[in-house]
């Protein structure tokens, strides 16, 4: 009992150290937002209020937050496509040059094509209201930085461990899994929680193309037609606590797969 009323005190400290900074400029933020918009008496179709915008979403709560859940589930099954096939084919690549050499290319090409020449392809494809038309592109979005980024921790190992492997008489399979995998876990969560923001932009974008009612994509791009934009901004601001959200959970995935990593450790040690 004595310890536990001891280690509390440090945890609170700690706790108020890392995030009081963060807390107090986001809210310094929002209160010099909303006094911009009142000094400068700037109409509320260029930029709401944000007093304006918690009023509104307070009143289409019952409407925004499903339509959030909805490209949610679409984000999510996207980015689980495209991590995990980022995560395979950087294991093939890695473990063969020539496929390597030879699908890079293709990678970069599939990057480089933007979201509002994918999206009516993959209408045509799956349908409009089909919710794979917008899993695939955020799927196509999120393959890259995960590839790349995994590659990476695949081939950037420290020859000395290898060579300690090696005189172990390691076979290539213990190396890939005691040597490269867990050199690779912390370039493939970097590359996980940028894929986060990256899946749920990908969704709502793509949702501006076509899609169901439901969908927060076609939400936005409604009420911003009827010059509805506090309404659009609510609608933002659940994409933006999706994000937040997610990102999260990713890290609390980090933090249970590699404790033993020295990121991980100092966090928990700060």
């Amino acid at each position: 009992m004595t310890s536990a009323v001891a280690v509390r005190p440090g945890f609170l400290k700690m706790a108020i150290r890392r995030y009081l900074p963060a807390t107090l400029i986001f809210l310094g933020g929002i209160l010099l937002w909303e006094l911009i918009v009142i000094v400068f008496s700037i109409q509320g179709f260029l930029l709401p209020k944000p007093s304006r915008i918690a009023t509104t979403f307070a009143d289409e709560f019952t409407v925004v937050v499903p339509a959030g859940w909805f490209t949610m589930k679409e984000a999510i099954g996207g980015f689980a496509i495209g991590a995990v096939a980022g995560v395979a084919i950087a294991l093939t690549t890695a473990r063969w040059t020539v496929v390597k050499d030879g699908l890079m290319p293709f990678a970069i090409a599939i990057n480089a094509t933007p979201i509002i020449a994918l999206a009516p392809i993959m209408n045509n494809w799956f349908g409009i209201v089909n919710p794979m038309a917008k899993m695939s592109i955020v799927a196509i979005i999120v393959f890259f930085p995960v590839m790349i980024n995994m590659v990476r921790g695949l081939t950037e190992v420290d020859p000395g461990q290898l060579e300690l492997m090696q005189s172990y008489a390691s076979t290539p399979r213990e190396l890939l899994f005691k040597v490269r995998v867990p050199n690779a876990l912390p370039f493939l969560f970097s590359a996980l929680k940028v894929g986060t923001s990256l899946s749920v932009i990908a969704a709502i974008v793509s949702e501006y193309f076509g899609g169901s009612r439901e969908a927060l994509g076609i939400y936005i791009s409604q009420q911003a037609a009827l010059f509805h934009f506090a309404e659009a901004w609510a609608a933002i601001l659940v994409a933006s606590f999706s994000v937040i959200v997610f990102y999260l959970a990713i890290t609390l995935i980090e933090r249970a797969v590699m404790p033993w990593h020295s990121s991980i450790r100092n966090v928990a040690g700060t």
